[in-house]
Order: structure tokens, then sequence, then C-alpha cells
């Protein structure tokens, strides 16, 4: 946003030590509505870009709408795209879209009862928002019955009151970006993902390790075919139920033997899958989503973005995804940022003069390079020039598609 030309001030809510030499940051929370409309109006603010989850599921998108202020965001009802799984596997099959099959329980004793009807592996599912985290693969019935009473008993907080079970679907995943003005819809390009907190795609999930950009293996013939069979039937699905989507639609994807299914919606851009999409980007971003904002997109500038491919890795603070260890030290921030590599803040703070650790996945280290092998090199030269002592990173982002390209 800092680099598009039409964007003329720039403000951050709360911000961070990164963001700060790009945007003038306001002490103002996430979920502190009245605040943020509150420097709306103070600062002569016309346009917001809501950034997480919560506050786009909890309304902020219609508090500011209702002031006549232009919001790139879904409101509370489209928003349930991401905010209830339950929601987006009913609108699937009322719109025929493709995904898994599915069950949907308030108990757990109606949740056990489901699982009778499905095979091991089983993936269940927190209905609500869990920072991405409330997804479990039970590859037994044991397995699959913990999980169960875990998000029954409050694992995952009020996210657990109802529990999603589907089938495993079988395939590689990749993540597939659109823009909706409520009505039209165009492509923002595709990145892949790697959410196991450990190498080989081991451990917990988490909110995403790293990912790159583009994602090959979503082909054009693909792309077209998730516009046409996934993205466009979601929005008219919405538009024609009266809540027309605003912003942008994350789809998970699993590309399987009988073609693309959906997995989930994000209805934002995602973490760390912006930071690749966004090194990329040629165009004029405020303008751009401004134009999805203002029902626009039909006479707007196309996306377009570079042709080189951009990885990034997530250094994590120890611990996480459970407990992560805060407080810790980084240094080696600008080192790191020579040669074009971006090291975006996540969760960082200051203590003094020195930049901490604030939260579970702390910083993105994020390189480009005319491949996928380039920029992963390149990237991990950057993570090496980090002082971060209760950090740690996946070692082998990307490692799909450099397999590939070695041939």
């Amino acid at each position: 946003m800092a680099q598009s030309p039409s964007c003329r001030k720039l403000y951050a809510a709360p911000g961070n030590p990164g963001i700060e030499a790009f945007a003038e940051c306001l002490a103002i929370a996430a979920d502190d509505f009245d605040g943020l409309i509150a420097a709306c109006t103070a600062h002569g603010i016309d346009f917001v870009v809501v950034g997480p989850e919560a506050p786009l599921v909890a309304g902020l998108a219609d508090r500011l709408r209702a002031l006549g202020i232009a919001v790139f965001g879904p409101g509370a009802a489209a928003a349930q795209l991401e905010g209830s799984k339950g929601f987006t596997k009913d609108l699937c099959q009322r719109a025929n879209i493709p995904t898994a099959a599915y069950v949907r329980c308030a108990s757990a004793a109606a949740a056990l009862a489901a699982l009778d009807g499905f095979t091991v592996p089983v993936v269940i599912k927190a209905d609500g928002l869990a920072a991405g985290k409330g997804v479990v693969i039970a590859e037994t019935r044991d397995a699959a019955e913990a999980a169960i009473a875990d998000m029954f008993d409050g694992a995952f907080g009020s996210a657990g009151a109802e529990v999603v079970i589907e089938e495993f679907m079988t395939g590689e995943e990749a993540s597939f970006f659109a823009l909706s003005d409520g009505t039209d819809v165009v492509a923002f390009g595709s990145a892949q993902d790697h959410k196991r907190v450990g190498d080989g795609d081991v451990g917990p999930n988490t909110g995403g390790m790293g990912a790159y950009s583009p994602a090959p293996i979503l082909t054009p013939d693909l792309e077209a075919q998730v516009m046409d069979r996934i993205i466009r039937p979601t929005v008219a699905a919405l538009a024609a139920e009266g809540t027309p989507y605003v912003g942008v639609l994350f789809a998970g994807l699993m590309l399987t033997d009988t073609g693309p299914k959906l997995i989930e919606y994000n209805a934002r851009f995602g973490d760390p899958e912006c930071q690749v999409l966004m090194m990329r980007y040629t165009g004029d971003l405020a303008a751009l989503l401004h134009a999805a904002a203002t029902g626009a997109l039909a006479t707007a500038t196309p996306p377009s973005f570079a042709s080189d491919y951009a990885l990034t890795v997530v250094m994590a603070a120890n611990g996480y995804p459970a407990t992560p260890e805060k407080g810790g030290a980084i240094h080696g921030i600008a080192d790191a940022e020579s040669g074009g590599v971006r090291v975006f803040h996540a969760g960082t703070a200051r203590d003094g003069d020195t930049i901490v650790a604030a939260g579970g996945r702390v910083l993105n280290v994020t390189a480009t390079g005319r491949t996928v092998t380039e920029a992963q090199a390149r990237a991990y030269a950057a993570v090496d020039k980090l002082d971060f002592a209760t950090g740690f990173c996946r070692r082998d982002i990307g490692w799909r598609e450099v397999t590939r390209e070695a041939g």
C-alpha cells in the first residue's frame, strides 16, 4: 500500500516495528471498533483495508460502510465464509461447488456417531475461528475421537462449539486468490503454503511456516476451473442471498484426481501467502483494492505480477504453535534485508531500542528469484544473517517445487 501512487497517507492500527517505517501507527487494537471509527473521523480516512479475520466476522466493515467509508473486506454475513466452516460447506452444497463430503455436529455425541460414516484418515475441524490451528487430520479412529473430545472440551475456545467432520481428500494443496466487488471477480495469483510446524510436513498444524508464489502446479487450465467452478459460484450465491462479498477470496484447494476441490476459504489475504504475493505485485495496489471496495472492478486496471518467484520463510518463537516464548531479542534484520530481501514483521515489539518477539510467528524472511530454488537459497541466506536465539524456522520451504525443478 505504501508503494501505491494513489495512496497519499497510510495509517496502521495498531502497527508494529516493521510497518512503522511506511505508515503512521495508531495505538488502537483491531477489535476496538469505536477507536478505529474515531480515528477514521479524526484523520479524514476515506478507505480502510481490514487485515485480520476476527474484525471482519465481528462486523467492522459493516460499521465503517454505514458511515460512508469505503472498505476492502466483507461484511459480517459474507465473512462467515471464514468464520464458520459449516456455513461454507453448506454454501458449497447449495451452489454445487466441489468440496469434501462432510457432516456438521453440534455435540460430541453427534460427532462420535457421525464418525461411523467416514473412513480414516478423517479430518476434524473446529467450526469457528481458531487462528489456522483448529484442524486435525486423524489417522485413526482413536485420534479422531480424541480430537472431537478436545474441541468440545474447549481446546479452541468458542471455535469448537460446533465441529465439522470431513472426508480426507488426496492430492496436493495450493492457494488461489481472487478479488470481488460483490459482482465481478478477478484472479489475484496463487501460492503454496506449508502448514505443519516441522521439516518434511510433520508435527501440528500452524498458521503457516512459509510459502512461495506462484504455485506452478496450479496451471492456467486449473486456475480457469477454480474461477468457473468455485470462485464465481461462491460470489454469485452470496450476491443472490443478499450478502455480497467484497474483498479477497483466499481459496485453500486440494488438487484431486477429479479436479480442484475447495478445502476452505479465508476472507483475507492470509499470512504467509500475502507476503509472497506482495513481493511480486507490480501495480497500484491501493487503486485496485479501492476499485473492489467501490464496485468498480470491471473497469479497473487488471492485477499485474512480476514473473519471478517469491518465497518466504517464517521465523517463529520457540514453543510455537503451543506456547511461544516471547521477549527474545532479534538482531541483524538490516543485514538480512540486503540484496532485495524483505523481512516482514508479524509478532514483534520494541523493548527500548531492541526488536523482540511478541507472538508465535515473528518474522517473514522473503526473497525473489527466477526459480523457486533460487528464491529459496536467497531467503535462507538472509535467515542465516539473523540473530534470534529464541526463534526457529523450517529449512525446507518450497521443497515440492525445488524437487520438481531438479527434475
